[in-house]
């Protein structure tokens, strides 16, 4: 099984620069109406305009752009040097909203908001839980 998370972002171009600079990589696609950098071989991460998910699900999908900038949804990633990925994000131009800390399910992790009001958390897993 493949995974595909999709943020909905305001623009498109910016938010693509926004993580190449944060993820440190160049998108895999990145056409009109779709950026994709591939995490894994398994996992994919793609930002959609929010005017691409409304022309595409039309009037039953509530719009997007009343949300903007209010958290809805969290991309947490485990990587090997979370600190890096954090600082990357906010020189990148993301908002802190808690450093590296460990936390009580075991990972060191950093929480920040992206561009478009994402919650965004890189995390190292350093022992069990509490």
């Amino acid at each position: 099984m493949k995974s595909h998370f999709i943020f909905y972002v305001s623009n498109q171009e910016k938010s693509t620069k926004f993580y190449e600079l944060v993820l440190n990589k160049k998108p895999s696609l990145y056409v009109p109406g779709m950026t994709e950098f591939k995490l894994t071989q398994e996992s994919i991460f793609g930002l959609m305009p929010t005017q691409g998910i409304k022309k595409l699900l039309g009037d039953k999908l509530p719009d997007p752009e009343k949300a903007e900038r209010i958290p809805r949804a969290e991309l947490y990633l485990i990587v090997d040097n979370p600190e890096e990925y954090h600082e990357r994000a906010l020189s990148a131009g993301a908002v802190e909203l808690s450093d590296l800390q460990k936390r009580d399910w075991g990972d060191l992790a950093a929480y920040s908001l992206d561009i478009d009001g994402h919650v965004l958390v890189f995390a190292k897993n350093i022992g069990s839980g509490i």
